[in-house]
């Protein structure tokens, strides 16, 4: 049985036809606006009333209908364009008879065209003084109710071009979120680094420890994963001679979802020849920098209750010195694994008795550590195990010349000395080949033309990688990564 439309829709379905007896292209494609609503208010917000009447300024622009107040002979109405709104003046006797009776047959959320001059109100509202009025475009649905804009937390994300249209906050987010893109192309351009692209099908899964996406290529017959990482062809390049090279890039996950993961998320990875995991370091604290500064006028940004400092230099702690700092526990126990699987069971840490040294003490940081380091902390010293593409310490091979930022208690950056042994290199694949037999999803497949490359010789390098989905929620103060993604991955809609 077919639902009755509701009765809203049959309305405006009746105008829609009205409008087509009265001499209107149902959606007609004719009209080109010279002007946005945003710009004119910047440029002429502060001209008095008396300078506009005595120079009039002519403008035509285009938008929807975001309220009218009628009142009769005459209207008044806000244009929303994706700049900004703007009121106009709908005068009978401006437009005449014929444009009036079409005027009369909108409803908020059509699009229309309007040419006029400025004026100000007796409101000192700038204001366009309409002589034509252009319907461009019916909304047969109804926009949510207005004094509240679109509330519900679920239809926001499932239907983001509402959320944008009537929460200006929404759409403030992701003007942000364009300028943080564009703030790491400038940063990294001016320092020599080439942008670049590589697969987003790759026929082996790697460059991190995650469960892939599989696809299917038909004329190939073969199975394509869908990457969750560039890192290995960017490794590449540097093997090529590009020495400095990133992407903002799109990577895919088949995890789970919450306020911090999508499974479609992006990434800046770069990657600098004859640089070291703390050269890295620094550079990222320039970078928030920069762009903080771009961003928020300053190094200091809001995080839900807290205020956080993005001031270098930051904390750098290793590993066991923030499980220390957050548990209490002794330099001894950590390096102890009986006594580190002890406390991880008491505080009902899950540890897989497979599990080496190195997974229990990041399974203990993970979750007794990670969620207090709320001021920007550069994690270092972490396990080879759990680094199987990062280079060793010479002073205690057992871990890597790593480090992972934190920020809000959310890692937002991980950077390493590469490896660039190929014999170490395949002996590292090979112990995550292990694990997967052992049941590691997670673990890394082995990628036999990676390892020719580097027998090629790699270059000393260092590499990055960035969330920008996080790096977003920050510097917008968003609680949510659905938030800052203008259209997250949901279960699918009950009906």
């Amino acid at each position: 049985m077919v639902e009755a439309e509701p009765e809203q829709v049959v309305v405006r379905r009746r105008k829609l036809a009205e409008l087509v007896r009265l001499g209107c292209a149902p959606y007609p494609n004719d009209f080109t606006p010279r002007d946005r609503a945003g710009d004119l208010a910047a440029r002429w917000d502060d001209t008095p009333a008396a300078a506009l009447d005595a120079a009039p300024v002519a403008v035509a622009l285009a938008g929807r209908l975001m309220t009218i107040r009628d009142f009769g002979k005459a209207a008044f109405a806000h244009v929303q364009d994706g700049s900004g709104r703007l009121q106009i003046h709908v005068q009978r006797a401006a437009v005449g008879d014929e444009q009036w009776a079409r005027f009369k047959q909108l409803d908020l959320g059509d699009i229309v065209g309007v040419e006029g001059r400025l004026f100000r109100t007796k409101t000192n509202e700038l204001t366009v003084a309409a002589t034509t009025v252009r319907y461009l475009a019916k909304a047969l649905q109804p926009l949510p109710e207005k004094w509240h804009g679109l509330q519900d937390v679920e239809r926001r994300y499932r239907q983001r071009y509402l959320d944008l249209l009537v929460n200006p906050e929404s759409r403030e987010v992701f003007r942000k979120r364009a300028r943080i893109l564009q703030g790491l192309r400038r940063f990294f351009a001016g320092r020599g680094f080439l942008e670049v692209e590589t697969p987003m099908m790759q026929a082996i899964a790697g460059g991190a420890l995650a469960r892939p996406f599989v696809t299917h290529h038909n004329t190939l017959d073969v199975d394509l994963y869908l990457r969750i990482a560039p890192e290995l062809y960017l490794k590449r390049l540097v093997v090529g001679g590009m020495d400095r090279v990133f992407e903002l890039n799109r990577n895919f996950r088949n995890e789970g979802m919450s306020t911090e993961h999508n499974p479609e998320f992006t990434m800046l990875e770069f990657y600098q020849a004859y640089a070291t995991y703390t050269d890295l370091m620094d550079l990222t604290e320039e970078l928030f920098a920069a762009l903080a500064n771009d961003l928020a006028g300053g190094l200091v940004v809001p995080w839900g209750e807290h205020t956080i400092d993005l001031t270098p230099p930051w904390t750098r702690l290793t590993v066991k010195e923030a499980v220390a700092k957050h548990t209490g526990l002794t330099a001894s126990d950590i390096d102890d694994e009986d006594r580190l699987r002890a406390h991880a069971g008491a505080c009902g840490i899950p540890i897989p008795d497979t599990a080496g040294y190195g997974k229990v003490l990041i399974e203990v940081f993970e979750k007794a550590a990670e969620p207090r380091l709320v001021q920007p902390t550069f994690v270092t010293a972490y396990p080879v195990e759990v680094s199987p593409l990062a280079r060793s310490n010479d002073a205690d091979p057992a871990f890597v010349d790593r480090f992972e930022l934190f920020v809000g208690g959310r890692e937002l950056a991980n950077g390493f000395s590469e490896l660039n042994d190929p014999a170490e290199q395949r002996r590292r694949f090979e112990m995550q080949l292990a694990a997967r037999t052992g049941g590691d999803d997670e673990a890394h497949a082995m990628d036999e033309d990676y390892v020719r490359a580097l027998e090629h010789g790699m270059p000393p390098t260092a590499g990055e990688g960035i969330g920008i989905d996080r790096l977003a929620m920050l510097l917008t103060n968003s609680a949510s990564i659905r938030d800052v993604i203008l259209f997250p991955q949901m279960r699918p809609e009950r009906r």
